[in-house]
């Protein structure tokens, strides 16, 4: 038997010692991890994750006027009017993307401290899902729970006559509203209020007036963030804010909090969980999705998504290449799906 040829390169290898390897392990050059990277075909071939468009939840603000009002702190977004209800609708559905959820930007004159519009049978949401639901089929309905748009303080919840934020007499305020929502044709209500105890309430409620199939999507950790901004604009609610929301959203520095937020939301029966905001609580996603036996959603608020928009108008980032990279880190943290204001351009670009 003769000796096999030795190449310069496998008889220096043994001279290559690379940091952080183990015995056991092969080394280079036998193990090139380029490989798996030399070619757009190979590199498809071996993705880890993947975002598709049933992946997308699209975020809408509906108005009263017909036509489109663009939010100025949210480049690219606008507040739908009833004219164009159905037509955004299907064109999200053609796209493929699975759900909408729609916000209300309530008329002032209709907001109160006691937030009985939230629960009127013909406001702006009950009358968009009712259009919508009547033209377009196979398009799940996200109905948020929450008294904020329509409250003359803008908090989530009622208030005492000193600014208290009530946690009991909330949770029937929003009882009325989830039911309201579920006649008018929600598929799932998300409520986003944080008041303790509202899922099991909401869950009872529901099931005791025939809306067992209703599902509740959790904002099961939403943190009190300086990213809702745009947001607050967009739906008018940021001029009435009558203090901070720090007594029931989330602190920013809390992880274990946040973890039993989740699990108390799961045991209460949510059919789901959101983590929101999204970019700066990647290491909170993925420690809640690691071992939620339900689905969990990351929300890609308002701030996030207008910082991106600016920095691309600016021309210093490439907006549909960095919008997608930071929907790939909510799926690679863990999320089951994403809200994003950028669901309907990314699933445009999807679609070729």
């Amino acid at each position: 038997m003769t000796d096999r040829p030795t190449s310069a390169a496998s008889a220096s290898s043994s001279a290559v010692k690379l940091p952080g390897t183990t015995a056991g392990l092969s080394q280079f050059p036998a193990v090139r991890l380029r490989r798996r990277r030399s070619s757009d075909w190979m590199r498809r071939l071996v993705q880890e994750n993947h975002l598709q468009t049933s992946d997308l939840i699209w975020p809408i603000f509906v108005q009263e006027e017909n036509g489109r009002s663009p939010v100025p702190s949210l480049p690219g977004v606008d507040r739908i009017g009833p004219d164009l209800w159905v037509d955004v609708a299907g064109e999200a559905k053609a796209l493929g993307i699975p759900a909408i959820a729609l916000f209300p930007v309530v008329p002032s004159h209709r907001k109160t401290h006691a937030c009985e519009e939230a629960w009127r049978a013909d406001n702006l949401v009950c009358r968009a899902m009712r259009a919508i639901r009547a033209e377009v089929d196979g398009l799940g309905l996200i109905a948020d729970v929450a008294l904020d748009p329509y409250n003359a303080s803008g908090q989530d919840g009622l208030l005492s006559d000193t600014g208290e934020v009530l946690n009991d007499e909330t949770l029937e305020a929003l009882i009325k509203q989830s039911l309201a929502q579920a006649d008018a044709g929600a598929h799932i209500l998300a409520p986003s209020d944080m008041m303790d105890g509202r899922i099991a309430a909401i869950r009872a409620a529901l099931d005791d007036a025939g809306y067992s199939e209703v599902a509740l999507m959790s904002y099961a950790a939403k943190f009190a963030s300086a990213f809702y901004g745009p947001f607050r604009d967009a739906v008018g609610s940021s001029g009435a804010l009558m203090g901070d929301k720090k007594t029931y959203q989330l602190n920013p520095a809390n992880v274990r909090e946040a973890e039993l937020e989740a699990r108390y939301d799961v045991d209460e029966g949510a059919d789901m969980l959101i983590v929101k905001p999204g970019l700066p609580y990647l290491d909170i996603l993925q420690r809640i999705a690691a071992t939620s036996p339900i689905p969990v959603y990351a929300y890609q608020v308002s701030g996030e998504f207008a910082m991106l928009k600016a920095a691309a108008a600016q021309g210093w980032l490439d907006e549909q290449a960095t919008v997608a990279e930071t929907l790939m880190a909510f799926k690679r943290a863990g999320a089951d799906g994403i809200w994003s204001y950028a669901a309907l351009d990314i699933a445009r670009a999807m679609k070729g």
